[in-house]
């Protein structure tokens, strides 16, 4: 269940990369290092080919994501390539076809109307976004009206960010290059395991804050 996932392990990965081969190596580093939830940009190289192969060695369990989905076709071969989520940057075709096909989708939102259309549409989750503009104060006075919704922030989260954001009540936090630096360019991987190590570590902080 993507939701119970969600909240489990509170970070959602995102990857967009130059390199095919290096988008496909930090997937790998980032599973091995303990994130049970990625997400490849169809905006990054060859992001169908990093899913496909990430999703070959990953096995059928994994939760493995497709990013920036805007219209149904953008679904359509990401399904084909082994997504098992999608996640988008605002509302639309691309949403509306995930509710069609049972594919659990994390749906951007920024305003109170866009919270209420996505719960409409069947989202399964709210990507705040760009969360940078408000910050975890916004999202705070977001969930006055939303209490119960799940909300994942993402745009600029760095790891004091993160923080903030899971005390402010956000479910999960979606990162990209504060956590991934270069790594999807050809970069460093030793880095992005310190850092993942980073994130993790503040995200069971605030798994722990829940309990």
């Amino acid at each position: 269940d993507f939701s119970a996932a969600l909240r489990a392990g509170r970070l959602v990965a995102i990857i967009r990369g130059k390199d095919p081969e290096a988008s496909f190596r930090t997937v790998m580093t980032l599973a091995e290092e303990g994130v049970r939830l990625v997400e490849v940009s169809l905006s990054g190289a060859d992001a169908l080919g990093v899913i496909r192969r990430a999703r070959q060695e990953l096995g059928p369990d994994a939760w493995l994501g497709a990013g920036t989905v805007t219209t149904a076709e953008d679904v359509e071969r990401a399904a084909e390539a082994g997504a098992n989520l999608a996640v988008t940057p605002g509302l639309g075709a691309g949403v509306d076809e995930c509710v069609r096909r049972g594919l659990p989708v994390v749906a951007g939102v920024m305003t109170p109307t866009e919270v209420i259309a996505a719960k409409a549409a069947g989202a399964t989750a709210l990507k705040l976004f760009p969360a940078s503009i408000g910050g975890p104060a916004y999202l705070k006075a977001l969930r006055a009206p939303f209490p119960e919704l799940p909300f994942v922030p993402v745009g600029g989260v760095d790891a004091a960010a993160a923080r903030a954001y899971l005390a402010a009540g956000a479910v999960a936090v979606g990162v990209g290059s504060p956590l991934i630096g270069d790594a999807a360019d050809g970069g460093d991987l030793d880095g992005l395991r310190r850092r993942t190590a980073d994130f993790l570590e503040v995200c069971a902080e605030g798994a722990e804050g829940l309990a």
